[in-house]
């Protein structure tokens, strides 16, 4: 939904968001007048939010379209989605798309269900069309709808082919992994190991290699906070209290001695100020800076404008904050 709606948004409307410069510069440049959105399985199962799919509607200038036939739902999808709030309030809007007149809108995003991509067809070395095959719902062994290759094939002309399907955690050598889920092995944050169940000490884990490829950023706080929390368990008492001599300045102090730079909060906070200051000067939210050197010498001027000392003249003692001056204005 992300990708669709940048796409289809008019640059000028963009150009009032803190989208990076390099991206709005490209987006200026394109030529996409038309956005078809692929979903191999039915409206039922769509993994979107209700405000994602209602936003697009809501685009200047961009018309939303839907086949009413891709909104039949089967028994199976009928009941699912009377047990789940999210899809049945998305497949009300996506009903009133598809009962829109067609508008001369300059721009259209054309959503489809039931249909994977199945093979990309080049022409010259650039992308010419998709081959896509419909599909059908069944139901697995577990009783879950999957999609279903039907056979029926049909090919779409298309110039930009994006991919946004599937998520896998890369395992790393070592670490006890599960397959089948795609997770690292844990519980509630701490890696255990898959058969027996132990814990392996000093490893943790969140996000979605954590509980799997659900939930956003609302989600992944308060589980990272969780996580954070079981390490914070396993800490010798005084090493939590700092009664053993740890001091964590000497981290700071080894960094330094070994010549590494490093990011604290108030660093951020220097790089924050500076990118909504240039924001607010083009009228934005923010200029994001979007190279790490180029984000680093923002930090290291703020540190320098920091830390300059005040000079006074010789031989003149400065008044008092707010004391008059010679001229009878406060200083």
């Amino acid at each position: 939904m992300d990708v669709t709606r940048i796409l289809a948004t008019p640059a000028d409307a963009l150009a009032t968001t803190d989208i990076a410069d390099h991206a709005l510069e490209t987006l200026r440049q394109s030529k996409i007048r038309e956005v078809l959105v692929l979903g191999r399985r039915g409206p039922a199962q769509a993994s979107f939010t209700t405000p994602e799919i209602r936003e697009l509607g809501r685009l200047e200038g961009v018309e939303v379209a839907v086949d009413p036939r891709d909104l039949e739902l089967d028994a199976a999808s009928q009941a699912e989605m009377e047990e789940d709030r999210t899809a049945k309030a998305n497949l009300k809007i996506l009903h009133d798309y598809a009962g829109r007149t067609q508008q001369a809108a300059p721009r259209r995003i054309v959503l489809r269900f039931l249909a994977s991509p199945v093979e990309i067809i080049g022409e010259d070395g650039r992308i010419a069309a998709l081959k896509v095959e419909r599909n059908e719902l069944v139901v697995d062994a577990n009783g879950a709808l999957r999609s279903k290759r039907t056979g029926r094939v049909e090919s779409i002309q298309a110039g930009l082919v994006l991919r946004s399907i599937g998520y896998r955690t890369v395992p790393i050598e070592g670490v006890p992994f599960d397959p089948a889920t795609s997770t690292i092995n844990n519980v509630a944050g701490q890696v255990v190991h898959p058969n027996t169940g132990e814990v392996v000490r000093g490893e943790y884990v969140v996000g979605w290699a954590k509980r799997g490829p659900t939930g956003l950023i609302g989600n992944n706080k308060p589980d990272s906070a969780a996580t954070v929390e079981a390490i914070l368990a396993d800490l010798p008492v005084p090493q939590r209290l700092g009664d053993d001599g740890r001091d964590p300045s000497r981290v700071e102090a080894l960094l330094r001695k070994r010549g590494i730079d490093y990011v604290t909060y108030g660093d951020w906070r220097i790089l924050d100020r500076y990118e909504v200051a240039a924001g607010r000067a083009q009228g934005r939210p923010r200029v994001k800076v979007t190279t790490v050197p180029e984000m680093m010498a923002v930090i290291r001027d703020g540190r320098r404008r920091r830390t300059r000392p005040t000079v006074r003249p010789r031989g003149r003692a400065m008044p008092p904050a707010g004391a008059p001056s010679r001229e009878g204005r406060p200083t």
